[in-house]
């Protein structure tokens, strides 16, 4: 059975992905713009979408966009950042009534299409470059959000471990830049990168409804024009010689501590034992049924929580767990134990049908919603490896457990980072 219909086709410098579909009463339009990530305009990048999205020349505040927003049947207009290996991704969500559900037969597919052109091509300016009111606003929310990572400790050990361990790759960036580099953004240098972005980036863009492909086709070439262009294809980023292990310890006035591990699962999302390494890491710390949840949490009471996730892209597998300070050694040490008894093939067969099972119900949980549907093709793009959802459900089906631990061979560990109290003994 065919699970996702998706066509796809090039014109005027963007690739349009069509997934026709009745599932919906909503249409999905989600315009991705992809660039290699760089110190020096991370920042500006992280920026970029929040200014564009803020007012338009038809849309003069952020008030009166979002008004005319709700006159459209409510569509909804969401701008936000992701990191894919060294790649740095800005999205343009827009999900909008199907005026064939509507007895107004509003041409709404249009209007929504035309809104996002216009919120891209044409933002508001003053003397040639974005008005210097709406990137002051602008540059204090961005503040805010990178601020909110350092004051959320869950995911401030994730992005210092990351820090730490890709010091010297790109991917030690955050997706919301520097602190440090926003004062000196100006609404001249920001708008100077946005006609950079407009030039150079990869555009994708993803229709997910029930459409008619000739009116997508018509309504997209005549609203997004961008000039053809060669993007930059980077080499898959996955392998670095460890010589020794990382181990940093920071100390802050925090109640509970963070011990976040890093490995190199030297695998990305286009080689033939991904599959695997999907299956590895479910049995390893991916669910509730995991090594690390019923050893490290349940039998020996170490952590509050203890999980595993993979970035697929880059090729790392890391380990999230909060626990009391007095336990460092010990965790570090039971988490070493759960990796070197899955290499050794130490998990059962149901275990492994449990875990395939989990893994393809979460990948069409993930299909089931429309902006789900764009997330999961859009691997496809980043990886420059075409590959249908039925391959992929079917590629787990048939991993093997000797395949699970020829994958895990392959897994070194980097880095290990710990957040502890000011209080904690050293």
């Amino acid at each position: 059975m065919l699970l996702l219909d998706e066509t796809e086709h090039k014109v005027n410098g963007i690739t349009i992905h069509t997934i026709k579909t009745d599932k919906y009463k909503t249409n999905t339009i989600v315009l991705k713009m992809k660039a290699p990530l760089q110190q020096e305009n991370v920042t500006h990048r992280a920026l970029l979408p929040y200014v564009l999205q803020s007012e338009t020349p038809s849309y003069p505040s952020s008030t009166s966009l979002r008004s005319y927003l709700d006159e459209l049947y409510g569509a909804t207009l969401q701008v936000d950042l992701a990191k894919k290996g060294e790649y740095h991704i800005i999205s343009f969500n827009m999900e909008i009534a199907n005026e064939i559900f509507l007895n107004d037969q509003t041409p709404l597919f249009d209007k929504g299409i035309a809104l996002l052109s216009e919120i891209i091509f044409s933002p508001a300016k003053e003397n040639g470059i974005f008005k210097s009111s709406v990137v002051e606003k602008e540059k204090r929310g961005l503040k805010q959000r990178i601020q909110a990572v350092y004051d959320d400790k869950m995911r401030y050990s994730n992005l210092r471990l990351v820090e730490e361990m890709c010091k010297d790759e790109p991917y030690h960036l955050h997706v919301n830049g520097r602190i440090e580099d926003i004062e000196n953004i100006s609404s001249a240098s920001l708008y100077e990168y946005y006609q950079k972005a407009l030039a150079e980036d990869e555009i994708d863009l993803y229709i997910i409804g029930n459409v008619d492909l000739e009116k997508v086709e018509s309504a997209v070439s005549s609203a997004f024009v961008f000039s053809n262009r060669e993007v930059a294809t980077l080499p898959p980023s996955t392998s670095k010689k460890i010589t020794n292990v990382n181990e940093v310890i920071e100390k802050q006035d925090v109640k509970q501590g963070k011990l976040n591990i890093g490995f190199r699962t030297n695998t990305a999302f286009s080689d033939p034992d991904y599959d695997a390494l999907q299956v590895f890491n479910g049995i390893f710390g991916g669910f509730s049924h995991s090594k690390l949840f019923i050893n490290v949490r349940e039998k020996e009471s170490l952590a509050y929580y203890a999980a595993s996730r993979v970035e697929s892209h880059k090729g790392l597998l890391m380990v999230m767990s909060g626990i009391d300070f007095k336990n460092y050694e010990r965790a570090v040490t039971i988490v070493k134990e759960q990796m070197k008894a899955m290499t050794e093939g130490d998990f059962t067969e149901d275990t492994l049908l449990q875990t395939k099972a989990m893994v393809k119900n979460q990948l069409l949980e993930t299909i089931d919603t429309s902006r789900g549907i764009a997330e999961v093709l859009y691997h496809n793009v980043v990886s420059t490896k075409k590959r249908k959802i039925e391959d992929w459900i079917s590629g787990i089906d048939a991993v093997t457990k000797e395949q699970v631990i020829n994958v895990g061979k392959k897994i070194e560990l980097d880095t290990i980072y710990f957040l502890t109290g000011l209080e904690a003994s050293d």
